[in-house]
């Protein structure tokens, strides 16, 4: 059976899940690439994601992505984890095999690294010391990212500061930690900064984060989508910073999942970011 007699089918495991975009923009790319079918958000119950993830196989699912709070979870599940997860310390991408067998990957790191280049095409890792805010998974998927790119400096800064210690123990790289009370010191002569938490969410208090001693060139990101802009981008903006919100790493995360499972790699259009915008702008 070729590819063009198949429906093809893969989505998105969370709890909850109903309010993610990435069926908006798998979708986008089904009918951008004329193929025959869809991709949907899996509403998976803590505690049920085995029994989900099993019967992917045979209702013919190439595959998923995972999202909160199943990423930790899934690792243990699948058959086979690859480095790049293992080191990242979670999944969020599921291919089924022929076989039936499950194989875990993580492309945060690539949809991290290719919303950057696309935003800040002069952008580079080794241009300077780059802070990073936050220790938790999207931290551990960011710092991967930059030291692959080449990254001589990473000042890591958590509010717990053992999460921090051991990113830096386990990743044995150009990794130093400070001090949550040393933050907006972080940043003096840094030529890149990046929030890693859920601090500016929707919802979530904003960052507490003073951007005094920011150089006016360095750039200023966010991995946070809702809101497109956060009190933190609003912030290094107003002080003339460029800045880079977190929807382009959604985006770039999904090409490298479409190869494994489907043998595609789909364009990242502009049409595309705009209809995202539209759909998180409209809530």
């Amino acid at each position: 059976m070729t590819q063009s007699d198949k429906f093809l089918l893969a989505g998105v495991v969370g709890w909850p899940v109903m309010h993610s975009r990435s069926p908006l923009m798998h979708n986008y790319w089904m009918e951008q690439q004329g193929l025959n079918g869809t991709y949907v958000p899996l509403a998976i119950k803590p505690g049920e994601l085995d029994a989900a993830l099993r019967a992917m196989h045979p209702l013919g699912f190439a595959g998923c992505n995972v999202t909160i709070p199943h990423k930790l979870e899934a690792m243990k599940i699948v058959d086979e984890v690859d480095e790049v997860a293992t080191k990242i310390g979670a999944i969020s991408c599921i291919v089924v095999r022929e076989d039936g067998t499950l194989f875990g990957t993580n492309n945060d790191w690539l949809g991290f690294l290719g919303n950057i280049k696309q935003q800040a095409p002069d952008w580079r890792a080794e241009a300077g010391s780059i802070a990073v805010i936050g220790a938790g998974g999207g931290s551990r998927a960011v710092c991967y990212g930059l030291m692959q790119e080449g990254a001589t400096e990473i000042r890591l800064v958590n509010r717990t500061h053992e999460k921090a210690l051991a990113i830096a123990e386990e990743f044995n790289g150009p990794i130093r930690v400070l001090p949550w009370k040393e933050r907006h010191d972080a940043l003096e002569g840094a030529a890149m900064v990046v929030n890693t938490t859920s601090q500016g969410m929707d919802g979530e208090a904003a960052l507490n984060l003073k951007l005094d001693k920011l150089s006016p060139t360095a750039l200023a990101a966010d991995i946070i989508y809702t809101p497109l802009e956060t009190p933190f981008l609003s912030d290094a903006r107003e002080r003339g910073n460029p800045t880079v919100n977190g929807l382009g790493m959604l985006i770039h995360q999904g090409p490298p999942a479409w190869k494994r499972w489907f043998d595609v790699i789909p364009m990242v259009t502009e049409e595309l970011r705009e209809k995202m915008e539209r759909s998180i702008a409209g809530g």
